[in-house]
């Protein structure tokens, strides 16, 4: 559909998904089909127009770091990037293993080194940074991971940067108790960050959707498709539930970024217009479409539709 209003369609479409946790052959908990929560996920990304130009898994892809969870996630994702003409872009979490991922999502050796990466995305620069500490739930940035953003950041990139980790740098004050594995060192990544290219910084791992700024860079954070946090469970630390799972949609602009929380469920409809209806609103021209959709009592706001 093109533009109706006083923006230009965007130059970008990232769908932005966190946290499947797949595992081989087994149920997350006993109870939640991760697989099954995939594929709802992954259906919806094909109705989004424009088509996404990249889907980016923010980590905590496979929940135990199995070669046959990565399979099982690529053999679903695969098919749907290509449909909607999409490349792929995997961030490690701190349930993934790095040998493993390496062989099973990049097509690498195994290594037990930090995987990071950097994708081009029609000129639009994606850095999947490796945030996971091998052992441990919280998140690092080595020294050397530091220098070397630096030299990626030192030259920009003509659409600019998306930092895409599984470890945001952002507080969590609807989920005190992940602040004991958050990021670790935040203020050397913020020093690396301030001032170049990188438009915004998307992750995970807290399984809620979430905003933010730092060093002066809008922060995304994106639920999980397997189960999330209830933020606002009574008399619970915490409370992980098998429902309200979402991903995240950005539209990248010139000048803004914007970003869009999309229900893996539908529900519903109460009211609504058929599809039909936009080629009807495009053939109009701008002063009568105003009229049309804005007046209350046009015939459009008059319909009980």
């Amino acid at each position: 559909m093109k533009p109706l209003g006083q923006h230009p369609a965007p130059s970008h479409v990232i769908a932005h998904l966190s946290d499947p946790q797949m595992l081989a052959g087994r149920d997350l908990f006993g109870r939640v089909d991760t697989a099954a929560r995939m594929r709802a996920a992954l259906a919806r990304l094909p109705a989004l127009d424009p088509a996404p130009d990249a889907l980016v898994f923010t980590g905590d892809l496979a929940d135990l770091g199995e070669p046959e969870a990565y399979a099982l996630l690529r053999g679903l994702v695969e098919p749907v990037a290509r449909q909607c003409g999409a490349q792929v872009v995997w961030v490690m979490g701190n349930h993934d293993d790095r040998a493993a991922y390496a062989v099973g999502l990049r097509d690498a050796p195994p290594s037990d080194t930090p995987q990071d990466e950097v994708h081009d995305v029609n000129g639009l620069r994606i850095v999947s940074l490796d945030t996971s500490v091998p052992g441990f739930h919280h998140g690092e940035i080595s020294a050397e991971q530091l220098d070397w953003l630096a030299d990626v950041l030192a030259t920009p990139a003509e659409h600019g940067t998306l930092l895409a980790l599984h470890h945001p740098p952002i507080p969590v004050p609807m989920l005190e108790a992940a602040a004991l594995i958050e990021l670790q060192d935040q203020a050397g990544l913020a020093e690396v960050v301030r001032g170049t290219d990188v438009r915004a910084i998307i992750g995970g791992h807290f399984h809620c959707s979430s905003w933010s700024t730092f060093a002066g860079i809008p922060v995304s954070v994106a639920s999980s498709t397997c189960y999330t946090e209830d933020i606002a469970a009574e008399a619970r630390l915490t409370s992980g539930v098998d429902g309200q799972q979402a991903f995240t949609v950005l539209h990248v602009y010139d000048d803004a970024i914007v970003h869009s929380v999309v229900p893996v469920a539908s529900a519903p409809e109460v009211v609504g217009h058929p599809i039909d209806l936009a080629e009807q609103l495009e053939a109009l021209d701008p002063a009568e479409l105003f009229d049309l959709v804005s007046r209350k009592d046009s015939a459009l706001n008059a319909q009980d539709l």
